[in-house]
């Protein structure tokens, strides 16, 4: 039996955390929401459990499976990458700007590596552009500087066609030397690494996997501060459970900084997808790190415990994901 899985935009689509940001938003940098495997529901195959960690620096996620039937299940599994783009560059976090594997992400099935395949499309609007691109062998992703270089460097009248066709835009400014004129991508980038897994009939399998998280940050947290709004505080909330008690230990931080408000990072992660199964995750384990003993950390979840100075956990049997994980973390200053 093969199951054919389709990347899922929406639960990766970027997450500009626009309700949170203070009012210099200049010093602002805004995150990607990545989240974990995708699958479709299999009713012949149980996730036993799922163990994830999430720092700053690092997503490991380990899932351990069951094929119940007594035949072998053969699954597309997906990892679908967040659709970036040129625009912004400065203000999204991207760990590298230079790879088509811009989140270093890395599989294991049963502790050996996966390599997996890579489906890339360059989107204009809704138009696919994947193909003129590679005609002209440009890279496609967005970001990298090599993918500039070939732009800069096609025949004038390739160049005009593709700014008429709003594939590339100018990008003109003064980097202290006079006006440059430069070339930059219009299109963005939907990409996807996935590989056939089979499961064995009868047998667990364990998949791992791991990548380095878009992390989205501000100079000055929105919680205190002068610029900030009763409607700031209410988003705060909501989006990451900010308490009494958590908002008492920000001010305290900024009165001790001179009254300047400390900053702040954010990492989230779709956890809902594990709710694509037609059973609940049997035992599932998070694991939370705030870095440093002195930074403060909220998210929206129950039965959190301390385990360690910078360590939280939660554990949760039959477990079926509500919302997604959005991680707050406030840094003292130094």
């Amino acid at each position: 039996m093969h199951q054919n899985i389709a990347a899922s935009a929406a639960a990766v689509a970027v997450a500009l955390l626009t309700c949170c940001l203070p009012a210099r938003a200049n010093d602002t940098t805004a995150a990607l929401t990545t989240g974990g495997l995708e699958f479709r529901t299999n009713a012949d195959i149980e996730m036993l459990s799922e163990d994830l960690s999430i720092s700053r620096e690092r997503i490991d996620v380990r899932y351990r499976f069951l094929n119940r039937s007594g035949a072998d299940q053969h699954v597309t599994v997906a990892f679908p990458m967040p659709e970036i783009d040129f625009s912004d560059a400065s203000n999204i976090d991207v760990p590298n700007n230079d790879s088509d594997n811009f989140l270093n992400f890395r599989t294991k099935v049963d502790g050996r590596e996966v390599t997996a395949q890579l489906e890339q499309k360059a989107l204009v609007d809704k138009t696919d552009v994947t193909a003129r691109l590679k005609a002209l062998g440009v890279p496609l992703q967005p970001r990298a500087k090599a993918t500039q270089t070939v732009l800069e460097a096609l025949p004038a009248q390739t160049q005009q066609q593709l700014l008429k066709d709003e594939i590339i835009r100018p990008d003109d400014y003064d980097a202290g030397k006079g006006m440059e004129h430069h070339l930059a991508p219009s299109w963005r980038l939907r990409a996807t690494y996935y590989w056939d897994q089979t499961f064995p009939a009868g047998s667990e399998l364990v998949v791992e996997h791991s990548y380095t998280p878009s992390v989205g940050g501000s100079v000055q947290t929105g919680i205190t501060g002068q610029y900030t709004t009763a409607e700031q505080r209410k988003n705060y909330v909501h989006k990451f459970c900010t308490e009494p008690s958590f908002v008492t230990a920000v001010a305290a931080m900024t009165r001790k900084n001179g009254n300047q408000p400390p900053p702040e990072q954010r990492v989230s992660y779709v956890l809902t997808t594990g709710a694509n199964w037609a059973k609940p995750i049997g035992d599932f384990h998070l694991t939370i790190d705030k870095g440093k003993p002195s930074s403060l950390v909220s998210l929206c979840e129950t039965g959190v415990v301390k385990t360690g100075p910078t360590r939280f956990e939660v554990r949760k049997t039959n477990f079926k994901p509500s919302r997604d994980l959005d991680i707050l973390i406030i840094d003292a200053p130094q």
